[in-house]
């Protein structure tokens, strides 16, 4: 039995109880807060209907169509300026930033500044937070980025400059990472695993309802961004209900914080498990396999990894991606993942182009681009579809990656995806906000492309990519007796070359 299957049989003994469903409960509820602070601009800055207001001191001839400039009579004949002021009329909402820091004309691209900011910003909050997850553990992560997502979504009602909002917007995206829930798929049983993995991402969809909801009751941006900002107050106690992943302690070598956690986790589940001196055993064993250096054999020759004959390591890939089959995995999962946000994102920011009250409508689908207008049922009902399966993909995809990476590297791994996804999202916002109101066609028509691209792309599961990790990483029996079969095969041939022997000097894994 290797590392990874005895943490998946002591996860079974330890039981679903209490212990379990603070995580879970946790999660989740964090989970359904996001949506409208990462979908804000849908109500806080959207597209409102706006007349330029000339100068008093000029004799006005007449205002142009987009309402950006007007033409004053002069001496010279016609002259244009550029409006400053504007009158806002708008049936839906009150007040918005739109309205309030005159993002329209020249500074309409403000609107998809404000959206993207936040995507844009998870690109290095989630690089960030995978790095200090992986090497300082996952609760200190999830307790600082959560309280200081709370204290910068509240902060933003308070701000009276749209650079500040921005500077608010980007610090709120580099601190929602998903930790916590890789926190909550780390403490499930295996059996379970898929099932709680669903059910935690659940709540996101009530929240964007909710969203919606709360869109159509407060229509002032500031009492609206206080509104759905003051409930995530409620989650910080549990923040220091829960434990660090005891996974991440073992592997890690905390075998004492270990037990502890194990030991109140049996406790709050009322389950028994092994004596203090079996579990003990069982750490060491878990952590000496996850330690097992990675041999230089054909696979890893062909990867660049250079060696000396001191035995060090020149040149490696990083340990995410040092064998091929875990390169297609990452691969596999950053496309799909990339796919799946523009079209998710891009459908969320879109619903204003395909309805004339854009609070009752969210979404927008890849056939509303053949659908003609008039025929409003088929136009919701595509919308619908289209919102439920892009989201069922989304859902599936982070399930696969909680399975697919190992503990040691899956937080990093999530990074690695979750940029590309974020790249997705900073797109999608330009796409809603610039071609849709153009060409309200050419969206669907674009998302699309991106999703019969998709189908494109090898499943991430096939074959043994799935298990890649287990020979690379957890040093089976298995796996070392091939490793070393091949280091000698290796050996003959250097030696038969008068080469150097470049194998990694034992117990000094070729990693960076």
């Amino acid at each position: 039995m290797n590392g990874e299957s005895k943490l998946e049989d002591l996860l079974s003994q330890l039981g679903t109880g209490t212990w379990n469903l603070l995580y879970f409960f946790g999660a989740a509820f964090w989970y359904m807060l996001i949506p409208p602070q990462t979908f804000s601009s849908v109500y806080l800055a959207p597209i409102v209907n706006h007349t330029c207001l000339p100068s008093l001191d000029h004799n006005v001839s007449h205002i142009s169509e987009d309402s950006c400039s007007y033409f004053r009579v002069t001496s010279e004949g016609l002259q244009e300026e550029q409006c400053t002021q504007w009158l806002y009329d708008d049936p839906v909402f009150e007040s918005t930033l739109t309205s309030q820091f005159n993002l329209v004309c020249g500074r309409a691209y403000l609107r998809a500044t404000y959206q993207s900011m936040y995507s844009f910003s998870s690109i290095a909050g989630s690089l960030v937070s995978g790095f200090a997850a992986d090497r300082y553990g996952r609760k200190p992560v999830v307790v600082v980025s959560q309280i200081l997502y709370v204290a910068t979504a509240i902060g933003i009602t308070f701000l009276s400059s749209f650079n500040g909002i921005l500077a608010f917007r980007f610090i709120l995206g580099s601190l929602g990472t998903p930790t916590f829930y890789m926190m909550g798929m780390e403490v499930c049983e295996t059996k379970w695993r898929s099932l709680v993995g669903i059910v935690m991402a659940l709540p996101w969809a009530i929240g964007t309802m909710l969203w919606g909801g709360a869109g159509y009751l407060i229509r002032d941006w500031y009492w609206l961004q206080l509104f759905v900002s003051l409930p995530t107050l409620i989650v910080i106690p549990v923040l220091f209900l829960i434990d660090e992943s005891p996974r991440w302690l073992i592997v890690t070598g905390r075998h004492d914080k270990a037990l502890k956690v194990l030991r109140r986790a049996s406790r709050l589940n009322k389950t028994t498990l092994p004596s203090d001196s079996q579990l003990l055993s069982m750490f060491k064993e878990i952590e000496h396999e996850n330690e097992q250096p990675i041999v230089k054999t054909d696979s890893i020759t062909s990867l660049g990894v250079i060696g000396g004959g001191d035995g060090r390591c020149a040149l490696s890939w990083p340990k995410l991606l040092s064998t091929n089959k875990m390169r297609i995995v990452i691969l596999a999962l950053t496309v799909n993942l990339f796919i799946s946000s523009l079209v998710y994102c891009g459908l969320s920011l879109s619903g204003a182009t395909y309805s004339t009250d854009p609070l009752p409508v969210h979404v927008v689908i890849l056939s509303l681009a053949f659908i003609p207008s008039e025929i409003s049922w088929l136009v919701m009902t595509f919308a619908l579809l289209g919102k439920l399966t892009i989201s069922g993909s989304f859902m599936i995809l982070f399930v696969y990656e909680a399975e697919l990476l190992p503990t040691e590297v899956r937080l990093m791994g999530l990074a690695v995806t979750i940029i590309a996804a974020n790249l997705a999202g900073s797109f999608s916002a330009y796409i809603a906000d610039y071609l849709s109101p153009l060409v309200p066609w050419l969206p669907s028509v674009i998302f699309r492309c991106v999703l019969l691209r998709g189908l494109l792309d090898a499943d991430p599961t096939a074959g043994d990519a799935g298990n890649a990790p287990a020979r690379h990483y957890r040093g089976s029996d298995e796996a070392v007796e091939e490793q070393g079969k091949e280091t000698q095969l290796h050996r003959r041939r250097r030696q038969s070359d008068g080469e150097a022997d470049d194998v990694v000097a034992a117990g000094r894994p070729c990693l960076v």
